[in-house]
């Protein structure tokens, strides 16, 4: 019954997709080589960076009209946002149209005096990785300091009351024995809101099957968060990737939904319009260097709003198909196909 009414409430706002989250992909570059990269980031990407002007051009003349600034999260993404030194001047720019701001950051140059005048610009939610251990940290994310870096960011960021934040972990099947203890460390740093994904099998990841769980480590995870959650110690949840069968809504605080192209929109580092940024295959809908941004996010989304294309392969006969809807966009390969189905693993 729940899922029902859930699924009923998803269908209404696919009719409305009112947009109230906006991913701008400001840069492809990144002081990182993570192992598990879906954009496959690098120092030098050979994209350059989208100009801020053309960004705010977009937000002046064909988003803000439509909405209320107020209402609508603008998310910088990378790449690693903080290699732009005009981030601050990004962060004022859209505070002083009314829009709240966030970052999705690896904590590398997070240094007390760059997270002050982030502040300054207004900045109000951040979302900073850490997959584990040093050493899990450290294997994933290829740089010898990128732990010490991120704690000492994470310290920052839950010791500042005016932002909302988050500590996101992708676990790997190293991690999984070490959850209950890597749990108490973050409750012992003061960390409140704690986020847990695993890997999809794109870009870096693809070919590397030491960041993938087996099924039965998957359902520890799961197991683990929704145990957490009973504790009521640290805000666990897992990511929205996929439908989870009996798990739905023991460890999320709602039911699995897409919100890509329904709520959720980006703008890419070359100008493509689509939904969040973990989508890498091209589900891109248009371009702001050739079309309308609103007239695109209207009229043109239908692949992430009526997803009976999706109805095929191993969904075509699932019972759980109008909960799930084919899974996550960013599950989704180049021709459509599903990578895999979180349901099927449990």
């Amino acid at each position: 019954m729940a899922l029902n009414i859930f699924a009923d409430l998803h269908d209404a706002k696919v009719a409305e997709h009112r947009l109230d989250t906006l991913f701008w992909e400001c840069t492809l570059r990144c002081n990182l080589s993570c192992r598990h990269c879906g954009s496959d980031c690098r120092v030098d990407p050979g994209v350059a960076d989208m100009p801020l002007e053309d960004f705010l051009r977009v937000l002046d003349e064909e988003i803000t009209p439509h909405v209320d600034p107020s209402e609508v999260l603008l998310i910088f993404s990378g790449g690693e946002v903080l290699m732009r030194e005009d981030l601050e001047r990004a962060g004022c720019e859209v505070t002083r149209r009314g829009y709240p701001w966030g970052m999705v950051t690896n904590g590398m140059a997070l240094t007390p005096k760059r997270f002050r005048s982030l502040l300054d610009a207004g900045l109000r939610s951040v979302s900073v990785s850490l997959d584990g251990f040093e050493r899990q940290h450290n294997y994933i994310r290829q740089h010898p300091l990128s732990y010490e870096r991120a704690l000492n960011a994470i310290r920052l960021i839950v010791r500042e009351p005016s932002l909302s934040y988050d500590v996101v972990t992708c676990v790997t099947g190293a991690l999984v024995p070490q959850l209950e203890p890597f749990r108490e460390m973050l409750i012992a740093e003061g960390v409140e809101h704690w986020r847990l994904f695993s890997i999809f099998p794109m870009g870096r990841a693809k070919n590397d099957p030491t960041l993938r769980l087996t099924d039965a480590q998957f359902r520890t995870m799961l197991d683990f968060i929704r145990s957490t959650r009973r504790e009521g110690r640290i805000d666990a949840s897992y990511a929205c990737e996929g439908f989870l069968g009996g798990y739905e809504a023991e460890v999320r605080d709602h039911f699995y939904e897409c919100a890509a192209g329904v709520t959720v929109a980006s703008i890419r580092v070359d100008g493509a319009i689509s939904g969040c940024t973990s989508i890498r295959a091209d589900f891109n809908q248009g371009n702001i260097y050739h079309d309308r941004f609103w007239e695109v996010w209207q009229n043109r989304f239908e692949p992430f709003r009526n997803r009976e294309w999706a109805r095929r392969g191993e969904c075509a006969d699932c019972r759980m198909f109008r909960y799930c809807q084919g899974g996550g966009m960013h599950l989704h390969d180049g021709d459509g196909s599903l990578l895999y189905c979180h349901y099927k693993r449990l």
